[in-house]
């Protein structure tokens, strides 16, 4: 298969990945409460499963992205079409709470196929050193999943129920990703020819990163993973017990997708001169600052709260694939994403309960600890430097 137009190759990608986070990450919060009802189980299970495919994704991101380092990534993002059909058909066709977990787990095992770090690492054996551009591309087209998701999976399940909407999911991996990954990706062999035999280089040419610069990134991802998972959860619960109302609470958390488009935008544009780290910078502050501004002034600062977490988190998730790229290069990328993302996945697993919890007994003093999870990732990022 010759090279395609970088444009078509990103669009698809993009694409692609709407499709696989509409259909696992966003999928939870339209079906969890139907799937618990309808097998009459506790909802607390269903969230559980889904955290236990998040360790699952964990424990399978080294090896998946090391797969894609030495052969490329068209076959597993192809491969994982099939593997997330699979789950939400075991999800659809579930009848007590031990096929539903066997579902998620298959969806856990899907994700680090499928998900930005196998799309990101994809990009880098095209382009090498120069897939920046075409990571952002990717993240604006896929940052409208939840757009996209949210009301689908909604609207199938109000007419034909929940079952109906994962086997919809299903049909959309095996006829839309997949025709994407098998005809609109080239091989690793085309991307090879393309890059003048650069992409592929074996992780070993650019020697070992510096095993404290690896770690601090791991930690800084953690950090910012909880943050997200804790907000992605708990975000309208928070502004409420911070003094708004329900509907005003309701009104700012929608800011945060919106914000996090404009993050991504800006990031695309007069952002894309700066050093990585620089945006890292940025990125990692907005929440901490955001977030302090709330717990010390309240509901009046709601708006501002979530566009300020929005923009961050928007910006973050772009970060997670330009930085390490920056850092260390081309080599060994797709094997160092799935070790970096490993512990962040961990953490979103947790944040939902733990956060859930400490909101419980502590009200919005929990939100503290968002803030200080994000010092920890401020702090992290500001010790590193730049190669060379």
């Amino acid at each position: 298969m010759t090279m395609q137009p970088a444009w078509r190759i990103v669009a698809a990608t993009g694409v692609a990945q709407l499709l696989a986070w509409g259909s696992s990450y966003y999928l939870l919060a339209i079906l969890a409460r139907p799937m618990a009802a309808s097998l009459q189980l506790p909802p607390l299970w269903v969230y559980a499963s889904f955290s236990a495919a998040l360790l699952v994704a964990a424990a399978l991101g080294p090896w998946v992205g090391a797969r894609i380092d030495r052969h490329g990534g068209r076959r597993v993002l192809l491969a994982s079409n099939g593997l997330f059909a699979l789950a939400l058909l075991v999800l659809a066709l579930a009848q007590d709470r031990w096929t539903l977990l066997a579902g998620w787990l298959l969806m856990g095992a899907a994700m680090p196929m499928g998900l930005y770090d196998a799309a990101f690492s994809t990009m880098v054996g095209f382009y090498g050193a120069k897939a920046r551009r075409a990571i952002v591309g990717i993240t604006l087209i896929a940052g409208f999943a939840s757009t996209v998701g949210w009301p689908l999976t909604a609207a199938i399940e109000a007419h034909a129920g929940w079952r109906a909407a994962c086997l919809s999911w299903a049909m959309l991996h095996v006829t839309v990703g997949a025709g994407i990954h098998a005809w609109l990706l080239p091989s690793a062999a085309a991307a090879t020819a393309h890059a003048g035999g650069s992409a592929s280089a074996p992780a070993e040419a650019a020697g070992a990163p510096p095993a404290r610069t690896l770690w601090t990134l791991a930690v800084v991802f953690t950090a910012s993973g909880f943050v997200f998972a804790s907000m992605a959860t708990h975000l309208p619960r928070v502004l409420e017990l911070s003094g708004c109302t329900p509907a005003v609470a309701v009104a700012a958390a929608s800011l945060v997708g919106v914000a996090q488009v404009i993050g991504r935008v800006a990031e695309a544009g007069w952002l894309s001169r700066l050093h990585p780290l620089w945006t890292a910078r940025l990125s990692s502050v907005l929440h901490p600052l955001g977030a302090t501004l709330l717990g010390l002034f309240g509901a009046p600062l709601a708006f501002v709260f979530a566009a300020l977490h929005g923009a961050g988190v928007g910006i973050m998730t772009i970060v997670k694939g330009t930085l390490p790229l920056a850092l260390f290069g081309p080599a060994g990328f797709g094997r160092r994403a799935g070790v970096l993302e490993a512990p962040a996945r961990v953490a979103q697993a947790t944040a939902p309960m733990v956060f859930g919890v400490l909101l419980d007994r502590w009200g919005d003093a929990a939100l503290w600890l968002s803030v200080a999870a994000g010092a920890i990732a401020v702090a992290g990022v500001f010790s590193l430097r730049s190669r060379g």
